[in-house]
C-alpha cells in the first residue's frame, strides 16, 4: 500500500482583501490520495483558498507547500477563448493547465468521449451552455492527470447524469492516489466522495 505522502499544506494563510478579512489563520493539510471537502456559507473563504492553491491570488501572510501539479476547476469558462471551437479549445485549455502537445493528442478522443458532447465539439464555445462549458472543462482537467484537482461548485452546473459520471471519476482517480479538493453545497456527494470535510466560517 503506497504511503499517504503530504501533498499541500497551508500554514496560517491569511488573506485581506481591502479591509475584508477572507481568510484567517486557516491551516490544513492534503495527503496523497484523499479527497478534502470544503463547505461553508457564501463568502466563508472557499473559493480564495483553491485560487490561492492555484496560484491565481496569493496569501497576506502564511505559507503554502505543494508537492506535484494542481490542476483547478474555478469559474465556469476559465481558460477558453469562446471564439474558438470546442475540439481547439482542449488544446488550449490543456496546454494552460500543463499538458504537452503529446499528452492532448494521446487523450484528445478520451476527453471528447468523457465530455458527451458529440458533434458540439465542433462548435464555438460562445454557443455552449453552462452544463456544456462544465462538461470540457472537467474532462480536460481529468484526463490532465493532476496530482492535486481542485473544483469548486462547477459539478453543481450540470445535469445528474453528468454529475453522477463526474463523482464515479473522482472516486477512480482517488483509488489511482490523484487527491481533490472538493467544494461543493451538496452535502450527498461531499458526504459519498470526502474522506474529511472542513467547514469554513467567515474565513
Amino acid at each position: 500500500m503506497m504511503e499517504k505522502r503530504l501533498l499541500l499544506k497551508m500554514q496560517g494563510i491569511t488573506k485581506f482583501f481591502g479591509a475584508v478579512r477572507a481568510l484567517h489563520r486557516v491551516n490544513l493539510t492534503l495527503s496523497h490520495g484523499e479527497i478534502l471537502g470544503l463547505v461553508g456559507d457564501n463568502g466563508a473563504g472557499k473559493s480564495t483558498i483553491l485560487k490561492m492553491i492555484a496560484g491565481v491570488i496569493t496569501p497576506t501572510s502564511g505559507k503554502i507547500i505543494k508537492h506535484g501539479k494542481v490542476t483547478a476547476l474555478l469559474e465556469l469558462g476559465t481558460g477558453f477563448n469562446h471564439e474558438m471551437t470546442g475540439y481547439d479549445n482542449i488544446y488550449l485549455n490543456g496546454t494552460l493547465i500543463g499538458m504537452t502537445k503529446n499528452d492532448i493528442d494521446t487523450n484528445v478522443q478520451n476527453i471528447i468521449e468523457f465530455s458527451e458532447l458529440g458533434e458540439y465539439i465542433d462548435e464555438n464555445i460562445k454557443t455552449y451552455s453552462s452544463g456544456m462549458k462544465m462538461r470540457l472543462a472537467f474532462s480536460i482537467a481529468i484526463f490532465s492527470n493532476p496530482k492535486i484537482l481542485s473544483v469548486d461548485e462547477a459539478l453543481s452546473v450540470g445535469d445528474a447524469h453528468f454529475g453522477a459520471k463526474c463523482t464515479k471519476a473522482l472516486a477512480e482517480r482517488k483509488k489511482q492516489n490523484m487527491s481533490v479538493i472538493y467544494v461543493s453545497h451538496d452535502l450527498n456527494s461531499l458526504k459519498l466522495l470526502s474522506d474529511r470535510i472542513i467547514m469554513l466560517n467567515q474565513g
